[in-house]
């Protein structure tokens, strides 16, 4: 069970921790590869990661905690992977679940589902709406999750609307097409972190991250712990953030 937290600070305060955090869980293969071991053994340690971090991010008062767990162009790999990526996430929803339940974590999804397996979306459905009344930590599951698809998928509808007389195409701004991404009720991530040492975002929420404090570790996903985590946050908290403004001593 998680244990209680302090009270973190209030949404669009300053705050030393992120409200926000992303994490891009790379080089599980790496990790395996290094200690010759198979790639599913590097996937398996990454989920005992994910689960850590989990845990660790309510500790610390992050309050949303958004994973990149399956990209769209992960498709491109061997299928025996693929399917060994599917049989952990079946395997965590059914062990982890009721443990994130009750320890007051919502779990959301982001993606495309339409082509999924049906168990797979008879999983993610179950574990939204199970959790749904949850306060204490989002965690985002990025699925399926391409942020080029997910803005085209906005445009997408927005064009609908025009073409079905219901928008005005000068009504349409950069906070309007936000309204339509995969979930815009969730704030953009303060810090997005990547393991692995690779320095890129490779299509992840690449709309909401326009202002977001990037660490890029060399750690590998399954050696990522609290520690890791709370190095990132202390970087973070050395930053200052000006959204496009002034620097507050500097002027610059």
């Amino acid at each position: 069970m998680m244990p209680n937290a302090a009270a973190p600070a209030t949404e669009g305060s300053d705050r030393s921790v992120p409200l926000h955090v992303a994490i891009i869980m790379d080089g599980n293969g790496r990790w395996a590869a290094a200690r010759g071991l198979p790639r599913a053994e590097g996937h398996r340690r990454g989920v005992d990661a994910l689960r850590r971090v989990v845990r660790a991010a309510h500790e610390l008062g992050v309050l949303y905690l958004t994973i990149f767990s399956f990209s769209s162009e992960n498709w491109s790999r061997p299928a025996t992977e693929i399917g060994d990526l599917f049989g952990l996430l079946r395997r965590f929803i059914r062990n982890d679940l009721a443990t994130l339940h009750s320890d007051g974590v919502r779990v959301r999804v982001i993606g495309e589902r339409e082509g999924l397996e049906p168990d797979i979306c008879t999983l993610l459905n179950e574990a939204e709406e199970l959790t749904k009344a949850n306060t204490k930590l989002n965690l985002v599951v990025a699925f399926n999750y391409g942020s080029r698809q997910e803005i085209a998928g906005a445009a997408q509808r927005l064009a609908r609307e025009v073409a079905e007389g219901k928008r005005d195409p000068a009504s349409i701004d950069a906070d309007t097409l936000g309204r339509y991404l995969d979930a815009p009720d969730i704030p953009d991530p303060d810090l997005i972190i990547r393991t692995s040492g690779e320095l890129r975002l490779s299509n992840f929420l690449m709309w909401q991250a326009a202002y977001s404090e990037l660490v890029f570790v060399p750690i590998h996903w399954p050696d990522f712990d609290k520690a890791a985590l709370e190095s990132a946050i202390a970087e973070y908290a050395r930053r200052e953030r000006r959204f496009g403004g002034l620097a507050a001593k500097t002027g610059s």
